[in-house]
């Protein structure tokens, strides 16, 4: 029978504003192709449709009304025949139109940021008897738990999640029935900053959306609707200061015992305020699973470097919190990433500066509780990025546990080799992109936490081989959307706090960079050619092209104060060369012998225009856009010509003599063809004049090893794939990393950490792994894996390598083995698709459903 069901790209949807979905299954294993599907419902069925489309088929039924639940499965015809029904699987639409008023805890003044408390709210009522079902939707302006009689309801963290408030706001449905009883029932909930008006970013800058946090809920059970409203109460408990970045406090002598539970008196309890909130437009509902607990880890090691100091050592690197029994008196837990020499934790290489003051600001990650003994302390209104654990009076070695903390993304992908280093780099990969992976991409879990646009645009098609992250990815761009600047240029980060310092011209300058902002289109194209979404690219099409819109109008109306004062008269071609404003460039690029801000960008920035402008005519004409596909392909042309003319001398060498041009000039096929092969020996030859070592930083690393491999040098592809000195990823492995490091040197030679050791952008490396030593490869003419390639590509000593890849048609393998000097191949290719496989020695077949087993000598 059919299975792995799925509503958009969820396995089930409790609460959406979505009508009419798409649908999608896996095929009946052993079976080749789909003939004909049907679909059925409580109220509906498609009868027979005669179609092989298994992957996003749009629900044709009636529209379900607010609230109502619509239960399906699906039967297909194959070529084995008429399958069973699936079993069943569901999605329930949302709320329609709410009577529940928004609420703020009553608040004498706004407490002092990083200090404020998270606040109860709670509302007691009368059931006249247990409903048949009940559903309860809530969301806030802040981070959010809710109870119902005592008892916490789901298990989402960190509700509603991060979003550009301002235009959009999560609501989170609960089914809520067994809770709920004949007779009192009480709602309660916990309320924090948040992302709303706690502390965020580099510079940890408060109140990005407000200066209040409110909260909005409403449960139906039959005909009876119970919402936040004036019969509210307000207190503050145990929580006595909750941050995000700064960390959480919690007094357990300030508890109220039964808060959340009927028959409490309230009489100290304050009135809620009632602002004058608008929630229409802005209530939506998230594409993207939430975040929730994942796994536990618990200690590796414990030290104690000086009386009552433990350092806990939880052997690899995540993002959440600790789970601790709490002992009498007060414990403060301090979480990072690297220990200092004398085997303490240390934070210094984490240090912020307030850029207005210069002021450093402290690290924060620090929790604090103060129990009778006993408590278990789980402070679920922060998060921490870390993997060692300072904890300060304890006796001894304390009762503790590390809680993993993401959104709940599904595996979808995974590698091993021969070689447990490389193993062990892909599993820092994976950790690295798990501990970025909280409600939105971010840069790293402890410093920034930002969601900035280079990193995710870098990794996404890394982080499509390993998790199924189409959800993930569309409701991060619907954000980036939302904070798109009026004139087209999109922010380093998405979502944007902070709107009203979009005014100071400093700021405003910063934004926009090539690279960052060019994910507003690469991101929907990479995510449609993974997922086979067309839905994305026409939801984002706007976006893609008022940024496109806006580099080139950057690169219309100016030009390099270096370029005009060494040719006055601007040469025809400048009019497509974009090389103004500000660009992070080739980030962490080693060896770099000027900052990045002083270097002229528009070798880079002009690589970018033109590979957006290519796609943007790409995506239309997918969605059937002739005359835009026409505009924007001659436009993408216009660009190259210009990069060709001011970049490349008459010799056929380039301007930038870096690793990193010669590698995007390659990877975006900015050389004419006759330029390649000698671009690429170029390319070499800087390569071994740095001892074999790489000299790339964010945006070249991903397209360095492919690109050596499709220009034939593949030996040295894997070279740098097996170097162990700095810059490295195996020196990253070597000296500890259990994540991938933001520099190449992010721990010096002495052990001395500096910056982020958790950034995954360098890790992209990995889909080097898949693509080529595994081979499993997407192609662009066949979105979703309908048609894909299994090209392995083994060196660097490998004598084996494996790849699986859970693609929307079902399972991908492909598994090789040296043995005896003959080169074997097992592929796997799910039903409804097909494969071209090449071997090593250069023989092809296309190839359909099943496994299938070829030899050829070993090179």
């Amino acid at each position: 029978m059919p299975n792995r069901l799925r509503v958009d790209h969820l396995s089930e949807v409790l609460g959406t504003d979505v009508a009419r979905p798409c649908l999608s299954w896996w095929l009946p294993a052993g079976s080749a192709r789909q003939l004909a599907y049907r679909i059925r419902t409580q109220d509906w069925d498609s009868g027979r449709i005669d179609s092989d489309r298994s992957v996003l088929v749009p629900y044709a039924g009636p529209e379900p009304a607010a609230g109502q639940r619509v239960t399906w499965q699906v039967k297909v015809w194959t070529d084995l025949g008429e399958s069973d029904w699936s079993a069943p699987s569901f999605w329930e639409r949302t709320i329609g139109a709410w009577t529940a008023r928004w609420i703020e805890p009553a608040e004498d003044g706004t407490p002092e940021p990083g200090r404020r408390p998270a606040y109860l709210l709670r509302h007691e009522f009368t059931l006249d008897a247990v409903p048949a079902r009940a559903r309860l939707y809530a969301t806030a302006h802040g981070v959010y738990e809710v109870f119902v009689n005592g008892v916490r309801v789901g298990d989402q963290e960190l509700t509603p999640g991060f979003t550009a408030y301002r235009s959009r706001l999560h609501v989170q449905t609960y089914d809520v029935g067994a809770q709920l009883r004949a007779g009192s029932n009480v709602i309660g909930a916990v309320l924090s900053d948040g992302w709303y008006r706690g502390r965020t970013g580099y510079e940890r800058v408060p109140d990005g959306y407000g200066t209040r946090t409110a909260f909005l809920a409403e449960l139906h059970t039959g005909n009876t609707v119970i919402g936040t409203g004036p019969d509210w109460r307000s207190a503050t408990g145990e929580i006595v200061a909750a941050d995000l970045m700064d960390g959480q406090e919690n007094d357990f002598s300030r508890a109220i015992p039964g808060w959340s539970r009927p028959g409490l008196d309230v009489g100290a309890w304050q009135e809620v305020g009632l602002p004058d909130l608008t929630a229409e437009g802005r209530l939506t509902t998230s594409p993207a699973p939430p975040v929730r607990r994942i796994e536990t880890l618990a200690p590796v090691a414990i030290a104690s470097p000086r009386p009552r100091v433990q350092v806990v050592d939880f052997g690899q690197a995540i993002n959440g919190w600790v789970r601790l029994s709490a002992p009498p008196g007060q414990v403060t837990l301090t979480h990072g990433e690297a220990l200092g020499p004398d085997g303490d934790l240390t934070m210094d290489h984490l240090a912020a500066v307030d850029h207005a003051t210069g002021t450093k600001l402290d690290t924060g990650q620090r929790d604090r509780v103060t129990a009778a003994g006993g408590e278990v302390f789980e402070p679920r209104h922060t998060t921490h990025g870390f993997r060692y654990v300072r904890v300060e009076g304890h006796d001894g070695p304390p009762d503790v546990e590390a809680v993993v903390v993401h959104t709940d993304l599904r595996r979808t992908g995974w590698f091993t080799c021969s070689d447990e280093r490389i193993n062990r780099l892909h599993e820092a990969a994976v950790w690295s992109f798990r501990g970025n992976a909280c409600d939105i991409p971010t840069d790293c879990p402890t410093r920034e936490r930002a969601g900035f646009t280079g990193d995710w645009q870098v990794f996404l098609p890394t982080a499509a081989f390993l998790y199924d992250v189409a959800g993930f990815s569309i409701k991060w761009l619907r954000d980036l959307t939302a904070d798109q600047w009026p004139d087209g240029r999109v922010p380093n980060w998405a979502p944007e706090p902070g709107h009203d310092r979009r005014a100071d011209e400093t700021y405003a300058y910063m934004n926009g960079s090539a690279g960052w902002g060019d994910a507003a289109v690469i991101v929907p194209w990479q995510t449609y050619l993974a997922y086979a979404d067309e839905r994305v690219l026409a939801e984002q099409y706007a976006s893609m092209t008022r940024w496109v819109d806006f580099a080139a109008t950057r690169a219309r109306e100016g030009r390099h104060p270096e370029r005009a004062a060494a040719r006055p008269r601007p040469a025809a071609h400048e009019e497509y060369l974009w090389d103004t404003g500000f660009h992070w460039g080739e980030w962490t690029e080693p060896r770099q012998d000027q900052p990045f801000w002083a270097i002229d960008q528009g070798i880079v920035a002009t690589a970018y225009l033109h590979l957006s402008a290519k796609l943007l005519a790409c995506t239309a004409a997918v969605l059937g856009r002739d005359a835009d596909e026409a505009r924007y392909a001659a436009y993408a042309d216009n660009v190259l010509a210009a990069w060709r003319a001011e970049f490349i001398r008459a010799d056929g060498t380039l301007t930038v003599d870096t690793q990193a041009t010669h590698v995007r000039a390659l990877a975006f096929g900015l050389v004419p063809p006759r330029l390649r092969e000698r671009t690429a020996l170029r390319l070499v030859e800087l390569i071994r004049a740095d001892g074999t070592h790489l000299g790339t930083g964010f945006l070249a690393t991903p397209f360095l090893l492919p690109v050596l491999a499709d220009t034939g040098h593949l030996d040295v592809a894997y070279e740098l794939l097996f170097q162990d000195s700095v810059p490295s990823w195996l020196a990253m492995i070597d000296r500890g990393a259990t994540t991938i490091w933001e520099d190449w040197d992010a721990v010096a030679d002495d052990g001395t950490p500096k910056s982020s050791q958790n950034h995954y952008s360098k890790g992209a490396v990995v889909s080097f792994l898949h693509r080529y030593v595994a081979g499993i490869r997407p192609r662009d003419d066949a979105p979703g894996y309908r048609h894909f390639d299994i090209h392995p590509q083994p060196g660097g000593g490998l004598t084996s390598a494996e790849a699986r890849l859970d693609c929307p048609y079902g399972r991908i393998a492909g598994r090789w083995r040296i043995d005896g000097g003959t080169f074997h191949l097992t592929a796997t290719v799910p039903p409804g698709t097909r494969a071209t496989l090449t071997l090593p020695d250069g023989t092809t077949a296309d190839v359909g459903p099943g496994r299938h087993h070829y030899t050829c000598p070993a090179a």
